[in-house]
């Protein structure tokens, strides 16, 4: 065997390594964001539907700035404003 088949080895022990070991918890399930079906019928439990709205850039760093500010969703700013805009 000569030395580049011993590299080549070596390289598919460490990959095949590398594909049984299991993923850390920072990348696994301990700190996983629900998915979109998971979060889809979560929003659908509590009776919200997707609605797509186009704004421009200044606006959508105006509302992220303000649901910073007030340490909410930005979510809950738009139903917010859309509340005020609607008078409800």
């Amino acid at each position: 065997m000569n030395k580049f088949d011993l590299q080549k080895n070596q390289a598919l022990k460490l990959a095949g390594q590398l594909k049984q070991a299991g993923t850390p918890d920072r990348y696994g399930t301990a700190s996983h964001a629900l998915d979109r079906r998971e979060q889809r019928k979560l929003d659908q439990a509590a009776g919200l539907v997707p609605f797509p709205l186009k704004l421009s850039q200044a606006d959508a760093d105006r509302l992220r700035a303000a649901a910073a500010e007030r340490g909410v969703s930005t979510n809950d700013i738009v139903t917010e404003a859309l509340r005020k805009a609607l008078g409800e």
